[in-house]
């Protein structure tokens, strides 16, 4: 009886051992099966070499260093190596997809746009063969059909894959002011712009922080340029418009049906001349329009408990101006242009690009190992894996509790905010992921934070009519012709947008130049460009 136990056991553990090695990954952080490509034996522990190029935040460390990244590398059974840009993508890429010679994957924020995939026909993979590799990309299309939407071109073709994170709120802008030196001035928050003009006055000229020297104060700073995130075209909210960050870089936005441009619009105008009566007061940071994002991040941290920038726009207080001086901010609501005006207040309306993303990876048509970069695609798109993504690893960045919850996990150093933590750790809002909508985790203190402080605002973005008030750039597909057209016309239009407005800013001229200007945009295709959007923004409509 004995032998025949042992000998029971032993065909047991035989068995168990066939079945481990047939498994594939089982780490617990790849939620998919890690097939064997061919030529390639997991069981040996060999993996297949491919190459990627990341646009990553310049804050973020090297991949080498990211725990979570090289699970997912080894439940993959893949070795990747990778190029790690930080900064003028924009300008290496076309060389790059000119030569031909390119990576197997590309991973970062519409890292090869639908453009390029008009331009460089056939150097990109269509995906549609292959999804049947990367269950995670199929839960994620079946769970949330907007993402399939996203990814798919008017011929049917899936190039790049989004992502999705499901935690973010409807606006990336919220708009902030130095509460301590209001109360220090005995100074009530402004409510338009001329009583914010009497606010950043008062900030310059009289010692607002209180350390004994009248001139270190910035009573206003943004990142330059004018479009997208934390700069003033969120003014022009003030005159009724609603801006979309998808489009609104590029000036664009919906009104009573049609698309228009800001950038010629009359209102465009009226904010423009508005700062400039601040520019020319010394109101606003001499800097603006030279100093990078790292650098308008530091200023505004101050020293110590010294706070240096009075009014602002950011993400959350916390990363705006770091731990120390964050507390002095309040988050304010958005300004009317006088007492009297009649306009109806709007705000930027920003949830499909917070929570959804166009094109964070692409495959190369000439990847040799296909297989190998699905598993890969796959294990990214395991929502627990989508979390450290996001956040950072499981151990320093996020607890697993054990019970298949998790928690993301206050910075190691006290002094770091979240936010820098975050963007420091690992991919953050730049990766391919997807976070299901019942993914449990609890979140940081700053994302509990940035719902609180996007509070002032939640009344103006409940008037908001996604379906009527919003370009949906994400679900249109342009063809080639067009995307060709549209991408040279942008890039005359705002070569010669951001001259102007800069120079405006500081050296005023915009009533002088004004018509000359609205002619000269159009010349560089901005009246063809409304029309081709018109046209697939009725042709959306009538469809959905």
């Amino acid at each position: 009886m004995r032998k025949k136990a042992i000998w029971l056991l032993s065909i047991i553990l035989v068995a168990c051992a066939v079945l481990a090695g047939c498994s594939g990954s089982g780490n617990g952080n790849g939620g998919g099966e890690a097939a064997n490509d061919s030529g390639n034996s997991g069981q040996s522990g060999e993996k297949v070499k491919l190459t990627a190029l990341i646009t990553k935040h310049p804050l973020t460390k090297p991949l080498a260093e990211m725990e979570w990244l090289q699970q997912v590398e080894d439940a993959a059974g893949v070795d990747i190596e990778w190029q790690e840009i930080t900064a003028d993508w924009g300008q290496k890429k076309g060389t790059l997809l000119a030569s031909g010679d390119v990576p197997d994957l590309f991973v970062g924020p519409n890292v090869i746009t639908d453009a390029d995939f008009a331009q460089f026909q056939g150097l990109f993979q269509d995906l549609n063969g292959l999804l049947e590799q990367a269950p995670n990309v199929q839960k994620m299309f079946e769970e949330k059909p907007e993402t399939k939407a996203i990814a798919t071109q008017r011929d049917g073709e899936i190039y790049g894959l989004p992502k999705y994170q499901s935690y973010w709120p409807n606006t990336a802008n919220r708009q902030y002011i130095n509460q301590a030196w209001l109360d220090n001035l005995g100074l009530s928050m402004p409510t338009t712009w001329d009583e914010l003009y009497h606010v950043l006055v008062a900030f310059k000229e009289k010692d607002a922080n209180g350390n004994g020297d009248p001139n270190d104060e910035i009573p206003m700073d943004w990142p330059g340029g004018i479009g997208g995130y934390f700069n003033p075209a969120v003014l022009l909210g003030s005159m009724g418009i609603t801006l979309a960050s998808e489009v609104s870089g590029q000036g664009y936005f919906i009104e009573d049906g049609g698309v228009k441009n800001f950038l010629t619009d009359d209102r465009y105008k009226q904010m423009v001349l508005f700062l400039n009566k601040l520019y020319k007061a010394g109101l606003i940071n001499p800097e603006v329009f030279t100093h990078d994002y790292t650098k308008y991040q530091a200023v505004a941290r101050g020293e110590g408990d010294t706070a240096k920038v009075g009014f602002t726009w950011g993400w959350v207080a916390s990363d705006r101006f770091g731990e120390q001086v964050a507390p002095q901010y309040a988050s304010m609501s958005p300004l009317k242009v006088s007492a009297g005006s009649a306009e109806q207040v709007s705000w930027s309306y920003d949830y499909y690009s917070l929570n959804f993303g166009v094109n964070h990876i692409v495959m190369s048509a000439k990847t040799k190992n296909k297989e190998a970069a699905m598993r890969f695609i796959n294990e990214l798109y395991n929502p627990v894996t989508g979390i450290q993504a996001l956040f950072g690893s499981i151990g320093p960045n996020i607890k697993d509790n054990g019970d298949g919850t998790y928690a993301v996990l206050p910075p190691q150093d006290s002094k770091m905010d979240p936010g820098t933590w975050k963007w420091t750790s690992t991919w953050a809002d730049n990766g391919a992921f997807y976070i299901s909508d019942g993914t449990p985790l609890t979140l940081g203190k700053d994302m509990q934070e940035v719902l609180t402080q996007s509070e002032p605002l939640s009344g103006v973005l409940e008037q908001v009519d996604p379906e009527n008030d919003v370009y949906p750039a994400m679900f249109i597909k342009y063809s080639t012709a067009d995307n060709n057209s549209m991408s040279l016309n942008n890039t005359n239009v705002m070569n010669l947008a951001n001259t102007s407005f800069a120079k405006w800013v500081t050296k005023g001229g915009i009533e002088a130049e004004w018509d000359t200007y609205v002619n000269e945009s159009k010349k560089a295709g901005l009246d063809q460009n409304l029309e081709i959007m018109q046209k697939y923004y009725d042709e959306y409509l009538s469809t959905n």
